[in-house]
């Protein structure tokens, strides 16, 4: 699992290989349009682990994802989308094993949602634009906002910058 790809657009990325390619300008988003896919679309444009992670809900073994100890300056990216979700600025460890930000690079880019699933009361975080599952957040995370949002490697692609 894990390796280096590269999107259509020539950029170096990190994570779980078999990402979708995505158009020039996919990065950025309005607010308005969403990505819709049939499941069979995703299917074929995510790599199985991609798939399970973003459109099943599920979570990778903690300390097992590509980029939980990824340190170089840049861009993380919804792996479903390309939109551009947290930057390494933001990224702390969290001693968890999954990358951990305290804040997205723009509010709107991620949506949460109740999850109630085993036995626990949780907020699931999501690609505003795609709606792929990202991970939790936490309210046990460093100042300046108190938030942990901890997410799956998989759900993510790493964009270093000057690249």
């Amino acid at each position: 699992m894990g390796g280096c790809s590269r999107s259509d657009s020539g950029t170096a990325t990190v994570g779980v290989p078999a990402a979708p390619a995505f158009p020039a300008g996919t990065n950025t988003w309005n607010g308005n349009e969403k990505l819709l896919r049939s499941e069979e679309e995703w299917k074929a444009a995510l790599s199985p682990e991609r798939f399970r992670v973003l459109r099943k809900h599920g979570t990778e073994a903690a300390f097992s994802g590509d980029l939980w100890n990824q340190h170089a300056t840049g861009t993380y990216r919804c792996a479903g989308c390309g939109l551009d979700l947290f930057h390494s600025d933001t990224k702390f460890e969290s001693g968890t094993g999954w990358p951990s930000f305290w804040k997205p690079i723009e509010a709107g880019h991620v949506g949460t949602t109740s999850d109630r699933s085993f036995f626990m009361n949780r907020t699931e975080v999501h690609c505003a634009r795609c709606e792929g599952h990202l991970g939790h957040v936490f309210d046990d995370g460093p100042p300046p906002t108190g938030l942990r949002y901890c997410l799956n490697s998989a759900a993510l692609l790493f964009e270093a910058k000057g690249r």
